[in-house]
């Protein structure tokens, strides 16, 4: 017999209780100075930091550095032309659709069964194995690296839903600038550090007991799908998420109920601030988020040497750590919203002078790359605490589902739209320009979010739910 209204509103007003009654006891308020409290929670913001330092390894190994170079010269060897930025261009597509699909209907069900963290963990696994079969494909097999790249591409991003939401359990309002902008900086430093020991295996393979670089990179990931369980461990340990009994076929009918609830919120003036900042965010983030996946690839496009592109990615690992940092504290100083808009309109001016890139001129793919380490992690960081701000915390997994689901649609538009521009053109220098039909539209309408007020909503709908 089919549920009655009255039974739905039951179930999901227990679900919300419990969610709240979930929520760390420092979320609000100071915590006394040395209380075992404020050591506990300072654990914990540490331990969510560092998986930022392990899955780190996959986007800087997997999706910047050697996939994209790997992907063109060794898995579609003969392709011709431009037709390898393509398939790589497709095969972001793919795997952001698939992530697009899932997102949101698995934040609402972890919310109301308790189940981020054990969601986290079967995402990071499914991750890791998947990069750690590429170590199994052969030359010229790019659909099974295609394939695999997928399915470690939603365990990637599938997980970064349930650890994004992870956030409102180990830092207060006040802190959660700097632990954001904690967990990008370990995550720059952590993939960073593991890309330096791949990079010199790959440049001087014999020293490390390998046949040649191509036998070097394809152990570099089983190296990534190692150091991302490894650096898992302390999440699971450290950050605590109050257990709560749910049946999980009623945790699904809830989770789809309380998913339909969140898009009419979105839809009434209730959420409106938070709908306008998501579209800000969809549209920015697409120029970033391709230029980061498409960035290798286009230097290859242009002439540029491996080595050269290997060393550019190494730098911005480097710089991206303190500016991370830098950015968190800037956040706390003149606001999380301000901190995006400079960070957007820097990205602006190196799409500009990345059309300015040639074989000639390799040392432009230095400031290039001087500029997203500069401004990358600052901005990725910055909008993750400013959404936390915007939200009510009991709804925190299913809007972060929505915030994702965006992000990775637009990782589904700007990929494939920058490979369809270098095939038609044949001129990889103006494919870089159409990220710059996101990266314009999102800062302005930014602009037009009032943070204040939508921090008012949220505490409104956090004290009526």
């Amino acid at each position: 017999m089919p549920d009655t209204q009255s039974e739905v509103d039951s179930r999901r007003s227990a679900c919300d209780l419990a969610a709240r009654m979930s929520e760390p006891s420092g979320s609000s308020g100071s915590p006394t100075d040395g209380s075992s409290d404020e050591r506990t929670d300072r654990a914990a913001s540490w331990a969510w930091a560092l998986y930022d330092w392990a899955n780190s390894a996959f986007a800087t190994t997997v999706l910047a550095g050697f996939f994209p170079i790997f992907f063109r010269l060794y898995w579609s060897a003969g392709a011709e032309g431009n037709l390898p930025s393509l398939r790589l261009g497709l095969a972001n597509t793919i795997g952001s659709i698939v992530v697009v699909l899932v997102a949101p209907i698995l934040g609402a069900v972890a919310d109301c069964g308790g189940l981020r963290k054990k969601m986290l963990a079967a995402f990071a696994a499914m991750g890791a194995l998947a990069t750690g079969g590429l170590w199994l494909v052969g030359q010229g097999q790019w659909q099974l690296a295609v394939g695999l790249f997928v399915v470690g591409n939603l365990g990637f991003m599938g997980g970064n839903v349930f650890y994004d939401a992870l956030l409102v359990n180990v830092a207060p309002p006040r802190h959660r600038d700097f632990v954001s902008g904690l967990g990008y900086a370990l995550g720059y430093l952590g993939g960073g550090l593991l890309f330096a020991i791949q990079v010199a295996s790959v440049l001087n393979p014999s020293a490390f007991g390998f046949a040649d670089a191509a036998a070097a990179t394809r152990v570099a990931f089983l190296t990534v799908a190692g150091w991302w369980v490894l650096f898992s461990v302390p999440l699971f340990l450290f950050v605590k998420e109050p257990a709560r009994r749910s049946d999980p076929r009623r945790a699904v009918r809830d989770g789809v109920q309380r998913l339909g609830e969140t898009i009419r919120l979105l839809r009434d003036r209730q959420l409106r601030i938070v709908a306008t900042f998501l579209v800000a965010y969809w549209l920015y983030i697409d120029g970033i988020d391709t230029i980061i996946r498409m960035g290798l690839d286009f230097g290859l496009a242009v002439g540029l040497k491996q080595a050269d592109l290997i060393k550019a990615l190494l730098m911005v690992q480097f710089v991206g750590f303190p500016a991370a940092l830098v950015f968190g504290k800037l956040g706390a100083r003149i606001g999380a919203k301000k901190g995006v808009l400079i960070g957007v309109a820097a990205y602006v001016l190196v799409t500009v002078v990345a059309t300015f890139i040639t074989k000639e001129r390799p040392w432009l793919f230095f400031v290039l790359a001087g500029g997203i380490g500069l401004f990358q992690g600052g901005v990725q960081a910055l909008s993750r605490s400013l959404f936390t701000r915007l939200i009510p915390k009991h709804k925190a997994t299913e809007l972060f589902g929505f915030y994702n689901m965006l992000g990775k649609f637009a990782a589904v538009l700007g990929p494939s739209l920058v490979g369809v521009v270098s095939v038609v053109t044949g001129e990889p220098r103006f494919s870089i320009l159409a990220v710059l039909v996101f990266l314009v539209p999102g800062g302005l309408l930014l602009l037009r979010v009032d943070v204040a007020r939508g921090e008012e909503i949220a505490r409104d709908l956090e004290a009526s739910a």
